[in-house]
């Protein structure tokens, strides 16, 4: 499987500060790629850095076999982004927003107005093309950002918390349009605080800390390192407590072997322990 995005010892710094510390990391084409950390890790600071949003201080990222800074024009080619907040023109309508970002990418006229009837259709904004961009809900707007991001066709779309803010029925229906994408053959990079996301759609998954890649896998790889089996149990510290095994044998003897204890839970380990006991933090929005 072919490499996409390759990141090689980047270093991003804001002062004395190194949001990215030396990240290595690589998306094969073709994947969904899920990125989690804690607030402040580097997701979004890494997200803008490969999307040559942001410059950085040290190290090399190439996309599609274009280095980012040699040849960004190439690179930018193969790339579409949703940021976490909503970069559209709030006095134009949903089409005519379209048609900028048409002819920002210098898609030729005779196209245009094909490309936007055809992925205005596929994530089912046919009835509110006319209406302004403010008077749509957020998981409208979502929808209208990525058609928008899109338009010309890019082999690799990034997502920065693309479904902070939306109820459960709008991100449920972007994960199918973001499952649409990737069956028809687009990579993509998705930052999220959502571990149930990430879980439900990505194929690989990294967990950044302090600006460092800490771990990278999939999710049962991941959660498999940790330990198949969790027991969660309420201690006599009158905290939460868990313990990983790695088969249910092992998590019934010691479940047996607690005693007297308010509550206990034998389950299947899943991404959000992982998380947790890698970073030490909980799981929290922005």
């Amino acid at each position: 499987m072919s490499e996409i995005i390759i990141v090689e010892g980047v270093v991003k710094k804001y002062g004395d500060r190194a949001a990215v510390n030396g990240l290595d990391l690589r998306v094969n084409e073709g994947e969904i790629f899920g990125f989690l950390g804690p607030n402040g890790a580097g997701k979004t600071t890494t997200v803008r850095v490969i999307s040559t949003l942001t410059d950085y201080s040290e190290g090399s990222v190439s996309v599609g076999g274009h280095d980012i800074l040699k040849d960004p024009k190439e690179a930018k080619k193969l790339m579409g982004v949703i940021q976490q907040h909503i970069s559209l023109d709030t006095d134009l309508t949903v089409r005519e927003n379209m048609m900028h970002h048409a002819m920002m990418h210098k898609i030729p006229k005779s196209e245009r107005m094909r490309r936007i009837n055809e992925l205005a259709d596929y994530v089912g904004l046919d009835e509110y093309m006319d209406k302004m961009i403010n008077t749509l809900s957020g998981g409208w707007k979502k929808r209208a950002a990525t058609v928008c991001s899109l338009l010309h066709k890019p082999k690799v779309l990034f997502l920065d918390e693309p479904t902070v803010g939306l109820d459960v029925q709008a991100r449920r229906l972007l994960w199918d349009i973001i499952r649409k994408l990737n069956d028809n053959g687009t990579t993509i990079f998705l930052t999220s605080h959502y571990i149930e996301e990430v879980e439900a759609l990505c194929d690989r998954v990294g967990i950044i800390n302090d600006g460092k890649l800490i771990a990278l896998g999939t999710p049962s790889e991941l959660c498999n390192k940790l330990g198949s089996t969790a027991v969660e149990y309420y201690g006599a510290d009158n905290k939460t407590e868990y313990k990983y095994f790695t088969s249910r044998e092992e998590a019934n003897e010691f479940a047996s072997s607690l005693g007297d204890v308010k509550t206990v839970i034998i389950r299947n380990t899943n991404l959000e322990d992982c998380f947790v006991e890698l970073t030490g933090k909980s799981v929290s929005g922005p």
